[in-house]
């Protein structure tokens, strides 16, 4: 059984306000895709509809916070962080508002909808801002668990959905609280870290690599900011290397927390699979695997990177490769 991670966020937000929670919802107009509907139905007092001005929608969810009241904001990911960043940073980060901005249809698995509307640098823009929480689930029961953690905390935070489904109980126990991440497989031949819909995708390649003999760890880590570097670095000193998977850039985001801990409290080889560049307008699934974020290619980069720490001469970097197809920002062959 499979289900997105933005369906569930519609049913945790009615159910939040059935718990008796007070906060309020504007929507960017797009309460059907964004699974805001739901909510307005429920409780249309609380729920304002800005229409498509995701830069408005994000001032007019400062004004309400500064009532005191809770306000969840939700778009699609590419226009709500791409087009109102502005916005978010000064009316939302800098005084540190109880905002939660939900992001909608992320990544490249928005599939048709195309190249404009896929969110792969929003992550690395929002944990760029101080005081933001930034969070990625990768099922229903971690959507609810992340979304009652951010409307009832004391400052900003990005929920990032996605409108792809994915299996759905994956995390076994949500990571909740700010931070945290969990090991999903527990191995001691390398690390891989990942979050959101290529954690499935993870946990199929460790099955496979383990056939072959190596012993995969795998860690569920939804918070990019706040990031448990400790708990990163104790698996990356079991392992001896790691290896991040993300529906995302290379740069920022889930990579740069990872590399980040790694530089600062373990120091070991490491690698990653993510988008390479701007992709066309495609089914998710093809998206997938011309950029490289498949079953097959998380098994490549994870020998190819167990080669590099061994000492053994070895074929560059996944994302010097990645970095050199793309030479002048151009589109991978295959994905326009």
């Amino acid at each position: 059984m499979t289900r997105s991670t933005r369906d569930a966020f519609g049913e945790s937000l009615v159910a939040l306000a059935d718990d008796g929670l007070d906060f309020v919802v504007v929507d960017g107009g797009v309460s059907g895709a964004a699974r805001t509907a739901p909510f307005e139905a429920a409780y249309p007092d609380r729920f304002l509809n800005c229409g498509i001005s995701e830069q408005n929608m994000v001032s007019v969810a400062a004004g309400l916070a500064w009532s005191g009241v809770p306000v969840v904001a939700a778009s699609f990911a590419a226009f709500l962080i791409n087009r109102a960043f502005d916005q978010i940073r000064l009316q939302v980060a800098q005084p540190g508002l109880r905002v939660t901005l939900v992001g909608s249809h992320a990544g490249i698995t928005a599939g048709p909808d195309g190249i404009s509307a896929h969110a792969i640098e929003d992550l690395a823009l929002v944990s760029a801002l101080p005081g933001f929480s930034v969070g990625v689930p990768v099922d229903g029961a971690e959507t609810a668990s992340m979304l009652r953690t951010m409307v009832t905390g004391d400052g900003p935070s990005y929920l990032r959905v996605s409108k792809h489904k994915t299996p759905v109980a994956v995390s076994e126990r949500p990571c909740a609280a700010p931070g945290s991440l969990r090991v999903l497989r527990p191995g001691s031949d390398v690390t891989i870290v990942s979050h959101g819909v290529m954690v499935p995708v993870v946990l199929e390649a460790a099955e496979r690599l383990e056939a072959d003999g190596v012993s995969v760890e795998v860690v569920n880590a939804p918070w990019v900011s706040p990031f448990d570097e400790t708990a990163l670095a104790a698996s990356a000193r079991r392992t001896g290397c790691v290896l991040v998977v993300t529906e995302h850039l290379g740069a920022g985001g889930l990579v740069g927390a990872v590399t980040a801990a790694l530089a600062r409290r373990a120091p070991v080889p490491a690698d990653w699979v993510a988008v390479p560049g701007y992709a066309g307008s495609a089914p998710a699934g093809d998206l997938l695997r011309s950029t490289g974020l498949t079953v097959d290619d998380v098994v490549d980069a994870a020998r190819s990177l167990l080669t590099r720490a061994s000492g053994a001469p070895a074929a560059p970097a996944r994302h010097e490769l990645e970095l050199s197809a793309l030479g002048g920002g151009t589109a991978p062959e295959g994905t326009s």
